[in-house]
Formats: C-alpha cells, structure tokens, sequence
C-alpha cells in the first residue's frame, strides 16, 4: 500500500514546508508537531515561522513522476504530512513553487489535506491555479468540524475543479453524519487516534466508524479505513493486555445523533494500535478513488 510512507492511503508523502498551527481537537494529538518539534526540534509548532525542506526533498516527486513512467500507473502522493499546504501563515512563494513541481509531475496524483478547507479557492487562486492532477481533502473528527468544513470543501471543489475530494476523519473523536453533503464526495477516510508524545489517544466508538461505512455504500464514495488506533471494544474474553489495563466505559452518542447502536455505553479498553489494528469486524477496508488514466 504505501512504497515510501506508513500511511496505507497513500504511496508516498511529500513536505515542501514543515510547521503549522492547532486549529481544532484533531490537533491535540499531533503527531508532526510530536515528531518534528517536540523530538527533533527542527520546527517551532504555533505562530512561528514554518521550515522550507531542502532541494533534495524537493526533487523527490521527480524522481517518483519517472517511476510511475515506468510502471505506467498514477501513485498517490500526500502533501504534506508536516504541514497544512492551505496554511495562510507560509510564504505565498511556497506554495506556487510547490504546485509548480505538481504541474510538472502530471502522473502524480496529489492529496492535499487541510484543515482550512476556507482557505483553498483564495490561496490556490493566488498561487496560479490548483494543478489538475491534485485532489483536496479536509479533516473532520466530529459533527461540528463537519458542518463547517465540507461545506467550504464542495464549494471549493465547484471552483478550483481538483482531481476528486475526500474527506479524512481521522482521529474520529465523534459520530458524523454527512447527509447529503456526502454526494460531493468521492473518498472517505476513518481511523483512531494514536498516542503522541504526551498525549493520551481518545478511544473511538466502533460503530462511528461502521456508520460512516454504511453511508458510502449508500453514496458510492470509497471507504478506507486506516487504523483503529489504541483503543478497541473491551469483553471479558480479551482478558487483561497488561498488568494494569486501561479501561473506559463511553456513551455511543445516541442522545444526539440519530443512529441506534442498541446500548447506550461502550466498554473500551486501551491495547495499542497495533493489537487493535485495522479490521472492521474482521475485514479490512481498502477503497480509493478512480483517477483517470494518462
């Protein structure tokens, strides 16, 4: 699934820049601000001047547009994994060098996730255009941050005319309802937080990730569910992972969203990722979207 990354949505990860600043709970947990920050100090997260990688980082979509020559497909390719590529805090030249290296790398197809889909028609108007090969995405890990940002993502779609657009709800920290807004959509992405530096990943509720499933049966999105992250449903059977288990009983959200999951709590205990996973009752959910050919 994925040739130079750990990320099974995509082959490879491409970070013209690295920094950036929270701007909702799905933040909390940052894994690039744990990285590149807290471990290697190579950036300062928050209202701090962001980080231009080096030529070489900067020439690898070269090399991977003559690979995938090769091979004759259309890798995938995440930009960035360190930063928001529609942060409004990076120099505008950065950005319209970056989409220059995507026009010129047409058999790559470019995931741009952001969590400021608002700032996508302003920003990519200003930096020439979003190239043709790329698609855009935004983050959403609750009803809220859904109600307002794929909204600002279809409307952008409808203007700067990407590749496809998707959304990643990852870390799903609530349940989603996409209601129509899903028809908009061509990928949907779930997955479970992970422990990051200090903080501890919120457990999530295995039926909001089996509901999301069931509205892309319904829409013809594609599902792709990454990972299931520390936590997953507790039963006796599981027995004790470690000498002292930590377990966490949640309400499944039904007071406010209109699934029934037919009980009211979930028992969840803390295994790690890797024991829970990436199953969804013993399947595993790979789906991407069709890109044209070249």
């Amino acid at each position: 699934m994925a040739e130079n990354s750990g990320i099974s949505w995509t082959r490879h990860t491409w970070n013209p820049w690295m920094g950036c600043t929270k701007v909702s709970p799905a933040c909390d947990g940052c894994y690039a601000e744990a990285l590149m920050d807290k471990r290697y100090g190579k950036v300062q997260w928050g209202n701090a001047p962001r980080v231009r990688t080096g030529a070489h980082t900067w020439n690898d979509p070269f090399r991977w547009q003559r690979q995938a020559e090769r091979d004759g497909d259309r890798p995938f390719v995440f930009c960035a994994s360190l930063a928001d590529i529609f942060d409004n805090q990076v120099d505008p030249q950065w950005r319209s060098d970056a989409f220059e290296v995507m026009r010129k790398t047409p058999r790559l197809v470019y995931l741009l996730l952001t969590k400021r889909p608002q700032n996508i028609i302003k920003l990519a108007s200003a930096a020439g255009g979003l190239p043709s090969n790329a698609a855009i995405g935004t983050t959403i890990e609750d009803q809220k941050r859904a109600d307002i940002n794929v909204p600002a993502l279809i409307a952008a779609k409808h203007i700067v005319r990407p590749e496809f657009a998707f959304v990643s709800c990852e870390p799903l920290l609530g349940p989603i309802n996409l209601r129509e807004m899903i028809l908009d959509i061509e990928w949907v992405i779930t997955g479970g937080e992970t422990d990051q530096g200090g903080h501890l990943a919120r457990p999530t509720h295995p039926e909001w990730f089996h509901d999301l499933r069931r509205q892309c049966v319904v829409s013809g999105a594609a599902f792709h569910h990454k990972q299931n992250g520390e936590w997953m449903p507790w039963r006796p059977l599981d027995g004790n992972p470690g000498n002292k288990p930590i377990q966490h009983v949640m309400a499944d959200g039904s007071e406010y969203y209109p699934g029934n999951y037919g009980s009211s709590l979930q028992s969840m205990i803390k295994v790690g990722k890797k024991v829970s996973g990436r199953e969804l009752r013993g399947v595993t959910y790979d789906a991407f979207p069709k890109v044209a050919p070249l």
